[in-house]
């Protein structure tokens, strides 16, 4: 803690420059505790988004594509194709290991701070390659997904992937998982606000992930999840 001396016209301390006026105080002061916390860096909130389609121009990997657009300032968002995790067999796991494509997703699930899972909604559930891709990742021992903010969202289907975010939250909950309630984004009438390469071209669409991106931030903060 620094002192006004000149004021109280006391001696200073050693290592203790003297202080003219308040002010000169005040801005010293918020100097060296900015040097010693190093607040002009926050350090980011590391999410790992992924999207439950293999499509090319999936609407749902379109809008985690959108998701990197819009990231706030404190988060730091990375995508992972879950494309080549092969089909889950516990033969494989117990003879050979995890293949190298499941060790890589579940490495970078335990570094980051939170998820962003995008899912699209087949028969009124999530896709079997999300699910398989959950499956390969949640086996012991270890399993990341334990403890972990995540955030979902999704487009499609006639209620925008509702029932689907649904089963994936029940999901969530055996795995220990703590989905973000609130905002959710439910993308309907896909046809109108993507384009023919799945990019989202729909205004109140991206402001609605904006939002939901902005929301996770102190979600996760709020668990506080070691990585």
């Amino acid at each position: 803690m620094l002192f006004l001396y000149r004021l109280f016209d006391l001696h200073r301390p050693y290592g203790c420059s003297r202080i003219e006026s308040i002010d000169d105080g005040v801005g010293q002061i918020a100097r060296e505790f900015d040097g010693v916390t190093g607040l002009a860096e926050v350090e980011k909130i590391r999410v790992l988004g992924f999207s439950g389609s293999l499509r090319k121009a999936s609407h749902n990997t379109g809008a985690l594509q959108a998701a990197l657009e819009l990231v706030p300032a404190e988060m730091e968002l990375e995508i992972f194709n879950i494309a080549p995790i092969p089909l889950y067999n516990h033969d494989v796991s117990e003879q050979e290991g995890f293949p190298l494509a499941v060790e890589e997703f579940r490495q970078k699930i335990a570094a980051a701070a939170a998820l962003l899972i995008v899912t699209p909604e087949y028969n009124y559930s999530i896709p079997g390659v999300l699910k398989n891709a959950i499956d390969w990742a949640s086996r012991p021992p270890n399993q990341p997904f334990n403890g972990k903010p995540v955030a979902i969202m999704g487009a499609g289907a006639g209620f925008g992937t509702a029932r689907a975010q649904y089963h994936l939250r029940q999901v969530c909950f055996y795995l220990n998982m703590f989905p973000l309630n609130k905002p959710e984004v439910m993308i309907q009438r896909t046809w109108e606000k993507f384009d023919a390469d799945g990019r989202l071209t729909d205004e109140e669409t991206r402001k609605q992930i904006k939002a939901l991106l902005e929301a996770l931030v102190p979600w996760a903060q709020r668990f506080k999840v070691a990585v």
